[in-house]
């Protein structure tokens, strides 16, 4: 087992703050990690959860200042997303990144897709930020997006708060456990990473076919015409 530094002396600064400067840094916490990904969210929903146990907070404000600060976090980075939309990709530098033919594909798969890619992407380190960003570049409707967004936020943080609350009288072992759950989620979000990755090196190599046949079916096209009498 990995060793995890004691977490004693933070709790003990964080027992001797008012509660609304404790509530106050959860929810800055929570919010953080959508546009800086290695600030854990996590932490700050169980940190909130030993404090709530401990009688310092309550449980409901936690949640509350977790849940909406995450997903108001979230949604306020698809909605600067949405805002740019595709004239970021028809730049020099946002064609480098994807191609016409690779963000249309990518704008379909969101539309078919998009609720349950958002949803499962918001349980897992980086890809929660990724995802729900592309959703906005792509123009996916904020109402289909806040739906997973909202819900997987809330059943990520209610379930570590519960579970913060379950065990904060072994804190140390509480974040060495979420230290280890975070670790295999980043494996799995690496390895999903790595399929997104070889899909984007695939996808460009099909330009080429895709854009002769395009001409191709233009040329036979323009042929028909002119042949009928």
């Amino acid at each position: 087992m990995p060793e995890v530094p004691g977490v004693q002396p933070l709790l003990d600064f964080l027992l001797a703050l008012p509660a609304v400067t404790a509530y106050a840094l959860i929810t800055a916490g929570s919010a953080l990690e959508n546009v800086f990904p290695p600030v854990p969210s996590d932490t700050f929903v169980v940190l909130g959860a030993v404090l709530a146990d401990r009688g310092s907070l309550q449980p409901l404000p936690v949640l509350l200042c977790a849940w909406i600060a995450n997903s108001g976090g979230a949604m306020v980075v698809f909605g600067l997303a949405r805002r740019r939309g595709r004239g970021v990709f028809e730049t020099r530098w946002g064609r480098r990144l994807l191609r016409p033919h690779q963000f249309r594909r990518l704008t379909r798969f969101y539309e078919r897709h998009g609720l349950w890619a958002i949803f499962f992407a918001r349980c897992l380190p980086v890809l929660r930020v990724i995802v729900p960003t592309f959703a906005g570049f792509t123009g996916l409707g904020a109402m289909r997006a806040m739906a997973p967004v909202v819900a997987a936020s809330l059943l990520w943080n209610g379930l570590m708060l519960a579970g913060g609350m379950f065990a904060s009288r072994n804190v140390d072992r509480v974040m060495e456990l979420l230290g280890q759950v975070n670790a295999w989620l980043l494996l799995v979000a690496a390895i999903l990473i790595g399929l997104i990755i070889g899909w984007w090196v695939r996808s460009r190599r099909d330009e080429a076919p895709r854009a002769s046949s395009e001409a191709g079916d233009d040329a036979e096209g323009d042929d028909g015409p002119r042949s009928s009498p």
